[in-house]
Formats: structure tokens, C-alpha cells, sequence
């Protein structure tokens, strides 16, 4: 993917100071209704094509170089995420912005969970539903039910 970007970036939207912004790959496409078969990709010479080559392994290598000196520059909070993330399982925004404060993460209590519905009947309309009387679903008076399921539920 790294490969794919930086060519595009050499050759469709001008982003190389050596190779200029001019454009050596069109589009790779069927030719379309309105569209002529001259849109196709201009042949390019051998020379180019290298130069092309070592502009693209220039970009990768330097966002390579980046990206490891960033890593290695932090690695001590790369592991304190992977210990969190091996005892929490999931972090917040807020857990993540404290682990690379440098501080420890803040115990975020779960939000209360709703009192099990399978217990006792919504209202005295739903056990009706069970005898075969239509009301309205639990989603048009506000409650929780998921969206979709059979039409005749909207």
C-alpha cells in the first residue's frame, strides 16, 4: 500500500520536487461511454521510468526512516499500551492521551447496564403480542430494540 501511494504520488499528482508536477500514469480504466481511447496511458521512456523507481523507493524509505525513529523514540510508551491493552483489553481516548502523557490510565468504570428485559413483561402490550395482538414496537415508544427486523415491528 506504502508502494501504491507514494507512485501515485510521483506520477498522478505532481507531489516529487525531482520529477515535477506533471502527470506520467492516467488512470488504468475501460474506455467509458463519452471517453476517447486517446485518455490511455502515455508510454514512458526507460530513463523516466527509473527515475520514477528511485523516486517512489526514496519516499518509502524516508516515511520508513520516520516511522521507526518515532517508534524508537517512543518505545517505552509502545510497551505501556501493549500492557494496558493486554489488562484492560480496550483503552479510551482518554486512557490512550494518559499513557502517552506519561501517566498511568485512569480506570474508567463501565456504564450501568439496563435490568434484564427477559424477566418480567415491557408492559401489559407486549404480552399481548404474544397472544397474537399487534402494538407498537418498543422503538416508537423510545426504548432500546434494535433497528430492522420484520416491517410489520415499524
Amino acid at each position: 500500500r506504502a508502494s501504491q501511494l507514494a507512485r501515485n504520488m510521483v506520477t498522478r499528482w505532481g507531489f516529487s520536487e525531482r520529477m515535477g508536477p506533471l502527470l506520467y500514469d492516467e488512470e488504468d480504466g475501460e474506455v467509458f461511454l463519452g471517453m476517447s481511447a486517446a485518455t490511455q496511458p502515455k508510454p514512458i521512456s526507460s530513463d523516466t521510468a527509473r527515475e520514477i523507481d528511485q523516486e517512489v523507493r526514496g519516499i518509502v524509505d524516508g516515511c520508513y526512516a520516520t516511522a521507526k525513529r518515532i517508534l524508537e523514540e517512543n518505545k517505552d510508551k509502545l510497551h505501556k499500551m501493549a500492557e494496558a491493552l493486554v489488562e484492560l483489553e480496550t483503552l479510551t481516548p482518554e486512557q490512550a492521551d494518559d499513557i502517552m502523557a506519561g501517566r498511568k490510565p485512569r480506570v474508567v468504570e463501565p456504564p450501568p447496564q439496563p435490568a434484564a428485559e427477559e424477566d418480567a413483561p415491557e408492559s401489559s402490550s407486549e404480552a399481548g403480542e404474544e397472544s397474537g395482538e399487534k402494538s407498537p414496537s418498543k422503538s416508537s415508544r423510545g426504548g432500546s430494540r434494535p433497528i430492522g427486523g420484520p416491517i410489520e415491528e415499524h
